[in-house]
């Protein structure tokens, strides 16, 4: 009896004292969460896609309500998470410029052919790894729909052969802009509506060669351009949607149509 007895008291005692310790360790190192934290966590729309720049979206909660962090960084949650936000820290509701990404690519169907039929995962970044990828133009949209396949919005569709953007479905979280192997999406404010549509780094007549759509970095834009908002380098144009006011005079002097977008009207 004994024999059990005491391995039995013994297991029971340690038992006993891990609780009291677990007990006051949990009293001694506690640290009061201010409850808006979890409020405004679960104001926020759990996409944890890291757009704000914080690890997801209980980490950009704490940031607001412990580190002053802005309250409009959420481009998924955009002006309405940024309401619930303000209302619960009782702050006036901060300014959110409505973001969408795009895909600086052109060459569909029409413009770009293969170079080689791939039989292996149809995944564009399985087909990047062999000799960069199967199309003509090593720089554009492989078209097998990675970013398609992320975005929780269902914006993004493969038309042609390229990944189109639809912006009114976008949450301009960059999960897409993440996983593209040839880095050809980016995000931009909604309101600017002319964009450079290839992303080729090769000289004007190899870019042809490849893709009758590829910018030839002829300049004729950038000399065009008012208000010094687009430039080339690396072979292709890119803009400057900071100094853009989606005038459309470099849409229209593209002599290869590279640049697409509709001209805003402009303001007296």
């Amino acid at each position: 009896m004994t024999t059990y007895l005491i391995p039995a008291l013994i297991l029971g005692g340690c038992g006993v004292l891990a609780g009291i310790l677990l007990t006051v360790a949990a009293k001694v190192f506690y640290v009061e969460v201010d409850e808006r934290v979890e409020k405004i966590s679960d104001a926020l729309p759990q996409a944890n896609c890291g757009a704000c720049g914080y690890a997801g979206c209980a980490d950009y909660a704490d940031a607001i309500v412990n580190s002053g962090a802005p309250t409009n960084l959420c481009r998924p949650g955009g002006a309405d998470a940024a309401g619930k936000i303000a209302g619960i820290l009782g702050t006036a509701a901060a300014d959110v410029i409505p973001m969408t990404a795009v895909v600086h690519c052109n060459g569909d169907c029409n413009a770009t052919k293969p170079q080689f039929d791939f039989d292996g995962l149809q995944s564009c970044k399985a087909v990047k790894r062999f000799y960069g990828g199967n199309g003509m133009c090593k720089y554009g949209c492989i078209g097998l729909g990675d970013c398609a396949a992320v975005c929780e919005h269902d914006a993004i569709k493969i038309v042609n052969g390229v990944a189109k953007v639809i912006p009114a479905l976008c949450g301009a979280c960059g999960q897409c802009a993440d996983v593209c192997p040839n880095k050809l999406i980016s995000i931009k404010p909604k309101s600017k509506t002319v964009d450079v549509l290839c992303s080729s780094a090769a000289p004007g007549k190899a870019t042809k060669l490849s893709c009758s759509n590829g910018c030839i970095g002829c300049k004729i834009c950038e000399k065009k351009c008012p208000n010094k908002a687009i430039s080339v380098a690396d072979n292709h144009a890119s803009i400057n949607y900071d100094l853009c006011t989606s005038c459309g005079i470099c849409a229209e002097a593209c002599p290869v149509k590279a640049i697409r977008g509709l001209a805003k009207k402009q303001e007296d």
